[in-house]
Formats: C-alpha cells, sequence, structure tokens
C-alpha cells in the first residue's frame, strides 16, 4: 500500500460504474494519503453491527461480491460514516487470484499493507480492540470486525459444498486492529 499517491490520484471515476475484473480503478473520492480514513461512529452504530452479522449469517461468500475486505470495509462505512473505499475493488474480481491482480494494481503487497494505508496506524496491540473495529487474522479470515471476544470475517468455504460465508475467530487468531 505504500506508494498509493499515484493510485489515489487516479480514483475519480463514477461509483454507479460496474467494474469488471481487470478494469481500471473505480473513482472513489479518497482523503489525502496517509489520512486515517476512520471516523467517529454515528448514532445506532450498535445496531447496524448487529443487523450485518445477521445479514452476513445467510450470504455465502464470493470473491469481488461478499469476501473479507468488502464486508469488513462495507462496515466501517456504515457504522462509522466516511468514504467507500470497498468501491476501490467490489465486482473488479471473481478469483483469489484476481483478488491479488486488483490489490497489487492499487498498490499494496499484502493485506497489512491495505489495512495501514486505508486505517491508518494500527492499535499497538489486538487485546485493545473493541466492538467495531477492524482486525486482521492470522487465519484464513483476512479482514473482520471485533465483537469483544471474538472476530467475525467472511471466509471461503473448505471444499465442494461449503459456500464459506460468515465465521467468528477468537481474537487472539487475529494479529491486527484498527480502531474505527
Amino acid at each position: 500500500m505504500r506508494g498509493t499517491g499515484s493510485v489515489r490520484s487516479t480514483l475519480s471515476r463514477s461509483q454507479s460504474h460496474s467494474p469488471r475484473e481487470g478494469s481500471g480503478p473505480a473513482q472513489v473520492p479518497l482523503p489525502a494519503p496517509g489520512t486515517c480514513l476512520t471516523t467517529n461512529r454515528i448514532p445506532g452504530w450498535e445496531h447496524r453491527l448487529a443487523e450485518a452479522i445477521h445479514a452476513a449469517r445467510d450470504r455465502p461468500f464470493r470473491w469481488g461480491r461478499h469476501d473479507c475486505a468488502i464486508f469488513a470495509f462495507d462496515l466501517r462505512r456504515d457504522i462509522a460514516g466516511g468514504h467507500d473505499v470497498a468501491a476501490l475493488w467490489r465486482g473488479r474480481y471473481s478469483t483469489a487470484r484476481g483478488a491479488v491482480r486488483v490489490m497489487r494494481r492499487l498498490g499494496w503487497t499484502s493485506l497489512e499493507a491495505a489495512g495501514r494505508d486505508l486505517l491508518g496506524e494500527r492499535l499497538p496491540s489486538v487485546h485493545l480492540a473493541q466492538r467495531g473495529d477492524l482486525v486482521l487474522a492470522n487465519t484464513g479470515l483476512g479482514f473482520g470486525v471485533c465483537l469483544g471476544a471474538r472476530a467475525a470475517g467472511i471466509a471461503p468455504g473448505n471444499g465442494p459444498g461449503d459456500p464459506g460465508g460468515l465465521i467468528l475467530v477468537p481474537m487472539a487468531a487475529c494479529a491486527l486492529a484498527w480502531r474505527v
């Protein structure tokens, strides 16, 4: 995610555009590089968090539509307001390989780099995360949201017949956290 200043300056295409994998970056107004996208939480954010978790229970995992990064960053937008940063990658890939390609095109070498660039300075310890904060798990979860002692996120299934979707992991399985 370092060196994304040039990427940020090119992000201005309309969000109504339905990008495809491999198409150019979506247009999303972003703050200046290095500026944290976190904001104060909106009134009633706890209800929105609960609704998002409930709604995610019935949705299968889908790369580029309902995956870890889209779930976490859409939830951040819904509970804190602000930019729809998931529009940068939503709908632009349909496989794990496509997700990596899009991430690299946006200037990020890892999910950690994406989090650092989009969310600012991480918390010194995941043990400081509070409900609603975003986390990055050491497991296959990727980005998720802190629910207290556990984190929720969206992960792919474990083979045929398992569509994946919402999973819960202990906070101890999370490597990084950011305040929302």
